[in-house]
């Protein structure tokens, strides 16, 4: 029942986002549209903003699913960017909102976890020290959310599987060369 009722608030949120700003929502105007009263909505949710949080966590989940590995980033960060634009006016709102942080930080911990089991899989043999890993992977993130970002403001027009090829025509085998550069050899 609890996941039913966050997921009917999540669905309220993001209809009512296709009408008004996510700053103009109220929670009399979450619980109204879903049908439950103010003290459902804070059993589950502090505030508006953590119902973001929350959906942005489902909607990494969802999106994602497995697809960590060299072989697979870019249908992971494909699905990424076609779960950001199946919900686009909800990350739309909350990237022009004051809550973008949220969005930032949601896209920042998404694509990390991504390029980290990457980043790892590729480390697979060799002798790294955790902070070059973590290095690597940061840099691919940064380049990643910063690209997303653009994409997000510019209302998401360029084709995301696009995108995804002209980032994999990049970065085609660097992970790998920078890992062998950061190796630690055993003499």
């Amino acid at each position: 029942m609890s996941q039913m009722t966050k997921r009917a608030l999540e669905a309220s949120l993001k209809e009512l986002l296709r009408h008004k700003p996510l700053d103009k929502i109220t929670v009399s105007d979450l619980t109204d549209h879903c049908g439950v009263n103010r003290m459902t909505f804070y059993y589950h949710f502090k505030d508006i903003y953590d119902l973001v949080e929350w959906c942005c966590e489902e909607d990494a989940a969802r999106a994602l699913a497995g697809q960590k590995t060299y072989d697979t980033w870019q249908q992971g960060f494909l699905q990424i960017l076609e779960a950001l634009r199946k919900d686009k006016a909800f990350f739309t709102s909350v990237y022009r909102s004051i809550s973008r942080e949220q969005l930032e930080n949601y896209l920042y911990r998404l694509t990390y976890d991504l390029m980290m089991g990457v980043v790892e899989e590729r480390a697979a043999g060799m002798t790294v020290r955790p902070e070059d890993k973590e290095f690597i992977a940061n840099f691919y993130k940064f380049a990643f959310v910063g690209l997303t970002l653009d994409w997000i403001k510019n209302d998401m027009r360029q084709d995301p599987a696009q995108l995804v090829e002209q980032l994999s025509t990049l970065i085609h085998g660097d992970v790998t060369k920078a890992l062998k550069k950061c190796r630690i050899d055993k003499s």
